[in-house]
């Protein structure tokens, strides 16, 4: 097992080091006259020429870069060119929402996938013509556009939940739970309907088995056979899937933000990027690369412990 992590984590560190060369590498082609844009148009020349030199922008992109990696392991990843605000505060400030959104997404997904996908194998009839309506619903309609949607309805019409804001948990449960329940159902739908499809098949798969008949013949309950077999061997299928979407609601998280005004990553996101702010866009790409792996690494070792021959391979 330690091997498995191990491996899982050099993978990782890999990914990430491939994440930030070529993130770099991109801002530094297309960011543009930074300097020029910190100072403003009304800057003569001299002056922008000086705060490049000043920020280091005259070096190469080599130079540059390895600059910021010696810096980034010692767990100093600067400070904004725009605001002045360390990367680290910046970041921490907001990471909190967003992985509050996303982890309260992925429970909303798995939990909801498993019980429908379940039902609409074992059951059909209503419930797996349900499960399909959701699929082709969760792919034909946009993110934003659901939001939009709940918003207009559940918020502006009915009046159930605020449009727009964001209270911490800390501060009031009640109010946290009011703020994240409609950017959470509208995040979570096309993850639904991607996983309740994988769960379903894979049910329906491991019910045409032999070992599933042989429980059965010996008496154990359906429900027992179900749940603590079946869907043990179903679950390996759709935590592959629950990775992959993980990995989009990160991104997906950014305009549902952007709709339900939640000062979260996606919006420190959009400004550091539009603005070419190197030291904040670097300082986001590590911590989401690193949110990645710790998630993708979790799910290794459940299918691990799932299958063991995943730990093998």
């Amino acid at each position: 097992m330690i091997s498995f992590i191990v491996k899982r984590l050099l993978t990782g560190i890999v990914m990430l080091a491939a994440i930030t060369t070529v993130g770099f590498t991109l801002l530094y082609l297309g960011g543009g006259d930074i300097a020029r844009k910190i100072l403003g148009e009304s800057a003569d020349a001299q002056t922008v020429a000086q705060k490049a030199q000043e920020l280091g922008l005259d070096r190469p992109v080599l130079v540059q870069y390895g600059d910021w990696v010696v810096h980034a392991l010692s767990g100093d990843f600067g400070s904004s060119w725009f605001s002045g605000q360390t990367v680290s505060a910046a970041i921490i400030s907001r990471l909190s929402v967003t992985l509050s959104l996303v982890i309260g997404t992925v429970l909303v997904v798995a939990i909801v996938s498993v019980v429908l996908g379940v039902l609409a194998a074992t059951r059909r009839g209503w419930v797996d013509k349900l499960a399909q309506l959701l699929a082709v619903l969760g792919h034909a309609i946009p993110g934003f556009l659901f939001a939009v949607g709940l918003v207009l309805f559940f918020a502006l019409t009915l009046g159930w939940f605020d449009p727009t804001g964001y209270v911490p948990f800390t501060e009031s449960p009640t109010g946290w739970l009011k703020t994240v329940t409609l950017p959470v159902i509208a995040l979570a739908l096309g993850g639904i309907a991607n996983v309740t499809q994988q769960i379903r098949g894979a049910v329906i798969d491991a019910l045409r088995n032999d070992y599933v008949r042989t429980l059965r013949s010996r008496g154990i309950p359906e429900r027992t056979v179900i749940l603590k077999h079946v869907l043990r061997n179903a679950a390996g299928p759709a935590l592959a899937v629950l990775a992959v979407i993980f990995v989009g609601l990160l991104g997906g998280a950014v305009i549902v933000e952007q709709v339900f005004a939640i000062p979260g990553l996606g919006q420190v996101a959009v400004q550091a990027t539009t603005q070419g702010d190197i030291p904040l866009v670097m300082g986001l790409l590590v911590s989401t690369g690193v949110i990645v792996i710790v998630f993708n690494l979790l799910v290794d070792l459940a299918q691990g412990w799932l299958n063991p021959k995943v730990r093998l391979s």
